[in-house]
């Protein structure tokens, strides 16, 4: 959406006060520990911008909620595996010469989109240790979400977004679907682990005071059937949907969602229908 289109598609532009009205509406309390993904280009005309976005989160759930984001550096990885768009071979070595290594307060974010690229400059915010797949957050449970993320799977167990489940905490899709949901991933962990396809990344990191190139497991990721699961988890009665500015918004508990996800993936993903 253009900047010229949602001005022609909105009756009035949102504002702060207009989306804590909707996020109010939608059933996001204060006090919330919430995992926040979204769009700004589908919340259409938002005075502010991303800003206003960040600051309408924060003043829904105020000083005692916590607010989450995933911030993914995808980009941090070793050039040789680069397929969107790859590099020439003859560029793999200055590349890994010259990668700054993960800094939490430095790395930006990569294709995560305006209001994360916000958030991660608020004041207060932590943001985990994962060199591609690290999480943001800002309130009482930050420390305790972000600090123990294992650089292995590192959307699993030990994840942000398993934290958020353990603390009960929900889940907030604010004009994207469920393919943006990293939480399905945590599902994903759960479901026949033993189908896990498993393989090898690097990240240039800081060891004992020194920029290295680390070498860890990842678990793939088969998202291709996130927006079915979550039309699936919807169909439950489980996810509130309302209108926050000019989008979508949809409201669920983390472990209501992981737990659906983690059964219909049991029952309906390939190792389920080819099993025995």
């Amino acid at each position: 959406m253009t900047e010229r289109t949602s001005i022609d598609d909105a009756a009035m532009p949102a504002t702060v006060t207009s989306l804590v009205a909707d996020l109010r509406a939608l059933g996001l309390d204060e006090g919330a520990t919430v995992m926040v993904h979204g769009s700004l280009s589908k919340l259409g005309f938002v005075a502010g911008g991303a800003h206003a976005v960040v600051k309408a989160l924060l003043d829904a759930v105020g000083d005692g909620g916590t607010l989450v984001m995933p911030t993914h550096s995808t980009d941090l990885t070793d050039p040789s595996a680069w397929r969107n768009p790859p590099v020439p071979q003859s560029w793999w070595g200055p590349i890994r010469a010259g990668m700054p290594a993960y800094d939490p307060a430095m790395t930006p974010t990569r294709y995560m989109g305006a209001i994360v690229e916000c958030f991660r400059h608020v004041p207060g915010v932590v943001r985990s240790g994962h060199p591609t797949v690290s999480a943001a957050a800002v309130g009482p449970n930050a420390a305790a979400i972000t600090s123990d993320h294992r650089i292995p799977d590192g959307l699993g167990e030990h994840s942000p977004q398993a934290r958020v489940y353990d603390l009960d905490g929900d889940v907030l899709l604010l004009g994207v679907g469920h393919g943006n949901n990293t939480s399905l991933h945590l599902a994903e962990r759960r479901s026949a682990p033993e189908h896990a396809v498993v393989f090898s990344q690097s990240s240039p990191m800081i060891v004992d005071g020194v920029r290295t190139w680390v070498t860890y497991d990842c678990l793939d990721d088969a998202p291709d059937d996130f927006e079915t699961i979550g039309a699936a988890f919807a169909a439950t009665g489980r996810e509130r949907t309302g209108r926050v500015g000019a989008g979508t918004g949809r409201l669920m508990r983390s472990r209501d969602l992981v737990d659906f996800a983690t059964g219909w993936m049991d029952q309906h993903r390939t190792w389920a229908t080819t099993a025995g």
